[in-house]
């Protein structure tokens, strides 16, 4: 068995019957978390303008960090420094690391992908790096997190198009596909080697590595992908290359299909995808641990979700309404009596506690839609789910309340980009 897999244990407690949807409990060194869990993402060790107690309050039981980002800064060292990522942001519950490859593939200009890792440019002084497997297990074992990625070759799901104005636009269009199906095989058969070397070089028992499943939406490459991935006795597997420019139809049908074929045994994790349909989909194939930066990135820009809908509190509409964002929510703000009117004042003043009290009813707002989930779960009872939470209806993103979309999360799948939680 890899080492590392002591270090988590994963309990079915009830299964559907109308679904392959599963409860559960995961125990770690820092705490048990209930399955199916959704989590809020702590990229450098902080959620934007939150402190421990409030990410608590909202609900949330286990969080992510991005070993990339803290790997640049302050430096993986300086965090095993303190004691690790635990003590340094005073969180005592379970911790997840994404393995930064994604980060460092979709964040840099000029990013070389090559068998030894992938190199590219830092972000904060633009000098040249190189980030391997054996290089971001070392980072993931100095930041001490309960849960740690293996490093792999996330391409993109689909194949580019061309531009309309191309005048080889017929035969580049022939051509991409082509090229494309070349590199989800590159880098799946790439994936499953950089596997065996963070096995390899993983060096603590008191860490479970999980390994990730790629293959965009070619369902015989994802098949493909498992045999490697899973051949390796995990802890736990991961959907990756998900969320990352697929339509909602797309992503749905590729979870259906990979989901049941990961042991049943294991937790399965659905990589940066967010939205309310799009989770309730993937539990219902069996999915049982979800994360997406929407939350707190759409906190901080104005957007708010409710069970309803998704609404932009700026909007001259709420500059007079008494009521919560959410009637039925029980977060800081809904619950402690704060009006549409006063968060709109906030966003409209610029002053920190808007974002702050967005971020934690965003947060809250998900973790109360897991409750539900999980109650569904363990009581067989799916038909008043969309009655309780109208945004099921719809396509990913719900169905506004009023002007503006919130902000997708495509850029931020896998632990985020730039614009960090």
């Amino acid at each position: 068995m890899a080492r590392g897999a002591d270090a988590i244990r994963f309990t079915v407690r009830a299964r559907s019957a109308s679904c392959a949807a599963r409860l559960g409990t995961v125990e770690t060194p820092h705490g048990a978390f209930e399955t199916p869990a959704f989590m809020p993402v702590a990229t450098a060790a902080t959620m934007k303008g939150l402190t421990p107690d409030q990410i608590r309050s909202t609900g949330s039981q286990i969080i992510l960090n991005n070993a990339y980002h803290l790997m640049l800064r302050p430096t993986a060292e300086r965090v095993a420094h303190f004691g690790g990522s635990h003590a340094f942001m005073r969180w005592d519950g379970p911790i997840l690391t994404d393995s930064g490859g994604f980060q460092a593939w979709s964040m840099s200009e000029g990013t070389k992908v090559r068998e030894e890792g992938v190199e590219f440019r830092s972000f904060i002084d633009g000098s040249r790096l190189l980030l391997t497997p054996e290089r971001s297990i070392e980072v993931q074992n100095l930041i001490g997190a309960d849960i740690i990625m293996a490093f792999d070759d996330c391409p993109p799901a689909r194949a580019p198009e061309a531009p309309p104005s191309d005048p080889q636009m017929s035969r580049k269009r022939r051509s991409r596909p082509e090229e494309h199906r070349r590199r989800l095989e590159e880098a799946i058969d790439r994936t499953a080697r950089w596997l065996g070397r963070c096995v390899a070089a993983h060096a603590r028992a008191d860490q479970g590595l999980f390994g990730i499943v790629q293959g965009g939406t070619d369902l015989e490459l994802r098949r493909r992908s498992i045999e490697q991935v899973c051949a390796f006795d995990l802890p736990g597997f991961a959907i990756g290359g998900v969320a990352v420019g697929e339509s909602p139809d797309e992503i749905h049908a590729t979870v259906r299909a990979v989901a049941p074929l990961l042991p049943a045994d294991r937790p399965r994790y659905l990589m940066g995808v967010g939205y309310e349909r799009d989770i309730l989909e993937a539990v219902r194939a069996g999915v049982d641990m979800f994360d997406c930066v929407l939350p707190t990135r759409n906190g901080r820009k104005g957007y708010a979700f409710t069970a309803e809908g998704p609404l932009r509190i700026r909007n001259a509409c709420h500059a007079l309404d008494k009521g919560p964002l959410d009637p039925a929510c029980d977060c800081l703000g809904c619950g402690g009596g704060f009006s549409r009117g006063y968060l709109r004042h906030l966003f409209m003043a610029d002053e920190m506690l808007g974002p702050t009290l967005l971020s934690i009813h965003n947060i809250r707002h998900f973790q109360r839609l897991m409750v539900d989930i999980r109650a569904r779960i363990r009581d067989d009872a799916w038909l008043d789910l969309e009655r309780r939470w109208p945004v099921l209806r719809g396509g990913s993103a719900g169905a506004p309340l009023d002007a503006d979309p919130p902000v997708a999360a495509e850029d931020g799948a896998r632990g985020e980009g730039g614009d960090r939680a």
